[in-house]
């Protein structure tokens, strides 16, 4: 397949990406700020929010908790996606920030089970189900927003820089958890620390308001929102495009289950399952963010010059493939748990860094906020929130160390039959798609 040739940008055009870039990272910096700080001091909550008694009882309750906003988050799709495709995508997404930055604010100061008790553990519910709502809506209007306003022959490398800030996100959570683990002392993290990162999102997501309220609609939702937007987006979406959402589904799966395994599980898994210590958990987390957060944008350029088919399969066979040997080596400790971290946490970075131009260029501008943000939320909520719980409970179940690379591999398996099956979208102009 022949090379995409270069395309010139005016310096307009140059000034209108890098906007366009910011306003489509920050909200994404925000989601998974506040997804993996929640994640990192898991084992913190669960003393805090559940009823004391079975250690292990309580971290997977905290961890289905951590899933049930990944529930809700179809139905922030559904009523964001409603909006971004009746009435544009920037109010839209100024609000998936602002409600995500209020919810992480509130787990931030909440009373614990030992203040009132259940109370506690219902609020946090509640705020996590908040966050879903929001979340759900975040990525679907980012990538509708980056795509429409990206040249086609740069946007597989622009809607990946929408998930970097995802990744950018898991790594400061990372940074921030480590810092405070350095600087606090474990003692301190666990009686006050803890509170701290969920408090950082408040001024993060204001910020990101304060970006996204600056920006102009797209051209491509101006040009269709007079004669040709839907009074009911999701239903056109069912009638017209069901095969398209099912593919979004499926290659959404892998994505998920990877992104939670990679970057937040194996965290878990390194001071749980192996024995590591905290601060070493935390140092590989990071740097496996660091690595996949600069490699991004390579798999997303690369899905410019050779097409999105290729990296989808690649990526997805990758990650099929070294998910045991990287379990493995997570007992080995070292350099060597790091570097089987880093290669697993890779895997995901490609798939992140073609999934949003793929997505985009499968629906016509009247519905593709819903058709991505639904889709995506689906596959989230299949895969991506139960991840870190079936993970926990496959080890506890089966005593087998190395079980949860059989969760990454089946989720895999289905991403491989959707990337098969695509069609290639490399490079076509969104206001063809039919």
């Amino acid at each position: 397949m022949s090379a995409i040739p270069e395309v010139s940008i005016p310096s307009d055009e140059q000034k209108i990406s890098s906007r366009v870039v910011v306003a489509g990272a920050v909200g994404s910096i925000v989601e998974y700020f506040d997804f993996g700080v929640y994640g990192y001091v898991a084992t913190i909550l669960s003393v805090h929010f559940f009823a004391s008694g079975d250690p292990a009882s309580a971290l997977l309750a905290t961890l289905a908790t951590f899933a049930v906003a990944f529930v809700l988050r179809p139905v922030g799709a559904l009523l964001f996606g409603h909006f971004g495709d009746r009435y544009g995508r920037k109010n839209a997404l100024a609000w998936t920030v602002l409600l995500m930055a209020i919810a992480s604010g509130l787990i931030g100061i909440l009373p614990t089970y030992a203040a009132i008790g259940l109370g506690a553990t219902l609020l946090l519910v509640l705020a996590r189900c908040v966050q879903g709502l929001a979340a759900g809506g975040e990525l679907g209007g980012a990538a509708s927003f980056v795509a429409e306003r990206s040249p086609s022959a740069k946007r597989g490398l622009l809607c990946a820089t929408t998930q970097m800030g995802a990744l950018a996100g898991s790594l400061l959570a990372s940074v921030t958890v480590a810092i405070l683990n350095l600087t606090l002392g474990s003692d301190e993290m666990i009686e006050w620390g803890w509170r701290i990162p969920f408090l950082i999102a408040i001024p993060i997501g204001l910020i990101g308001l304060w970006i996204r309220n600056g920006l102009e609609e797209t051209k491509d939702f101006k040009a269709i929102a007079k004669s040709q937007a839907k009074k009911a987006p999701f239903l056109e979406l069912l009638k017209s495009h069901p095969r398209a959402l099912l593919r979004v589904v499926g290659l959404s799966i892998l994505l998920f289950s990877a992104y939670y395994v990679a970057y937040v599980y194996v965290n878990i898994h390194m001071q749980k399952v192996v024995g590591l210590s905290s601060d070493f958990a935390y140092m590989s987390t990071t740097l496996t963010l660091l690595v996949s957060v600069i490699a991004m944008p390579l798999f997303g350029a690369l899905s410019d010059r050779v097409g999105r088919k290729p990296v989808f399969i690649g990526a997805t066979v990758a990650a099929i493939v070294l998910a045991v040997p990287a379990f493995l080596l997570f007992e080995q400790g070292g350099a060597v748990a790091v570097g089987a971290h880093i290669i697993l946490g890779l895997t995901d970075s490609a798939l992140m860094g073609v999934a949003l131009s793929s997505f985009a260029e499968m629906f016509p501008t009247r519905i593709r906020y819903t058709g991505i943000a639904f889709g995506f939320s689906v596959g989230a909520a299949l895969a991506g929130g139960t991840a870190p719980y079936i993970s926990t409970w496959l080890v506890a179940a089966t005593g087998n160390p190395v079980a949860p690379a059989f969760f990454v591999i089946g989720t895999g398996i289905i991403t491989l039959i959707a990337a098969v099956t695509m069609r290639e979208t490399r490079g076509i102009e969104l206001s063809t798609v039919a």
